[in-house]
């Protein structure tokens, strides 16, 4: 049978070099030509031109000199920040927080504002985006990509919201809106899904291709990666553990209202200030009651039994069926239990069924839904640009 590989093109081959030099810039940049053509394995003249054209382009600038030995300097060449720029969004019930980076993932500018006193979703995104573009000294024009990180399910088909249990307000037909409104691409991903992608990309999870992650908080949500990509499901629903019926709480008939589905009685933050308060420990937040719990020490142990009993049910369902290496714990009390609570629902787990995952808390204590949705917006836009830099 004939094969049916394509030929490289000249056109091709430039772009693919186009890339892999792009990627380098960022990695280990600045650097010079000599130094690209060593690390792409191109001639000094490959890589001459290859630099005149991404300086062409927009997409490379100077950025100082490096002194050699004999000769004149050589120039230095950096990805140009600016030639591209992204909006990252972590939408809460209680405020919305949006982050702009540059192409090289730069933060450079942010803002935060209450969500209490609206009821214009598309008013406070708008608000939030502007504010945060124009802080960063950027133009909106220059902005490719919003990526919007929200509770509840986004319809894998049409990318809009379908439910959102703290977020009574955010319904379908909000994507479209968003992107007239703004004029630039508008994605959404649920909020636990995009701190798994930050989990993998610089967390607990680095190299690792399959793992969940658990976020106890408010609430409690599940990612799922496989094979080093997230898994949403038919409909979206995938990792949605707080509708998990489990023994030991009221399993409601209507999910559409606003009764507490079952996990989350059992599991979310409520829950554990409840078994808090039951040993003598009180705090205005489930967090701080998990650490007031560990500070006492041995008198401590039982909230953290209780708590991980109740947990391992959630993560034991999860794990007999995608049996995956590794579980993070994260969100507010999974950060606050730390390895005393991780280890905890490993030894659980691993009493109640015959799978045995290695948990262990997120490494990601600063505002992992807003890095993940930083990421995704800028993986995207990096192929978007670099990968058309072949004219």
């Amino acid at each position: 049978m004939a094969s049916t590989r394509l030929p490289g093109t000249p056109r091709l081959l430039r772009a693919l070099n186009d890339r892999a030099a792009l990627e380098l810039l960022l990695t280990q940049g600045p650097l010079t030509r000599a130094q690209l053509g060593e690390l792409t394995g191109l001639s000094k003249v490959t890589a001459s031109q290859l630099v005149e054209r991404l300086e062409e382009r927009g997409l490379v600038v100077r950025v100082g000199e490096q002194a050699g030995g004999r000769g004149p300097n050589a120039q230095l060449y950096a990805v140009e920040p600016g030639s591209a720029h992204v909006v990252g969004v972590d939408v809460g019930p209680d405020r919305v927080v949006a982050a702009c980076a540059d192409i090289t993932g730069t933060v450079i500018g942010r803002v935060e504002q209450s969500t209490r006193d609206t009821d214009d979703p598309v008013g406070v995104v708008h608000n939030a985006v502007v504010q945060a573009v124009s802080s960063a000294g950027a133009s909106l024009s220059s902005v490719r990509r919003v990526v919007l990180g929200t509770p509840g399910l986004v319809d894998p088909g049409t990318g809009d919201i379908t439910f959102a249990f703290n977020l009574p307000r955010w319904h379908r037909g909000l994507l479209a809106a968003l992107r007239e409104d703004l004029h630039t691409p508008v994605v959404f991903e649920n909020d636990v899904n995009l701190a798994a992608l930050a989990e993998a990309q610089s967390g607990a999870a680095r190299g690792v291709d399959d793992f969940v992650l658990v976020w106890v908080g408010v609430g409690v949500g599940l990612a799922i990666v496989l094979g080093g990509r997230l898994h949403h499901g038919s409909t979206g629903a995938a990792g949605e553990i707080g509708y998990l019926p489990v023994p030991g709480a009221t399993i409601p008939r209507d999910v559409s209202r606003r009764a507490k589905p079952a996990f989350q009685q059992l599991a979310a933050a409520d829950a554990v200030r409840v078994i808090a308060r039951e040993h003598g420990f009180r705090a205005q937040t489930a967090g701080d009651a998990v650490r007031a719990a560990i500070a006492a020490g041995t008198e401590g142990g039982p909230v953290l039994d209780e708590l991980a009993r109740r947990l391992a049910l959630g993560v034991a369902s999860t794990c007999v069926v995608l049996d995956p290496p590794l579980v993070v714990l994260a969100g507010e009390v999974g950060q606050a239990g730390g390895s005393a609570l991780a280890e905890r629902v490993q030894h659980e787990v691993a009493a109640i069924t015959l799978v045995t995952p290695r948990v262990v808390v997120t490494e990601l204590t600063d505002e992992p839904v807003l890095r993940g949705a930083l990421r995704t917006a800028l993986d995207a836009v990096r192929d978007e640009v670099f990968g058309s830099t072949v004219g």
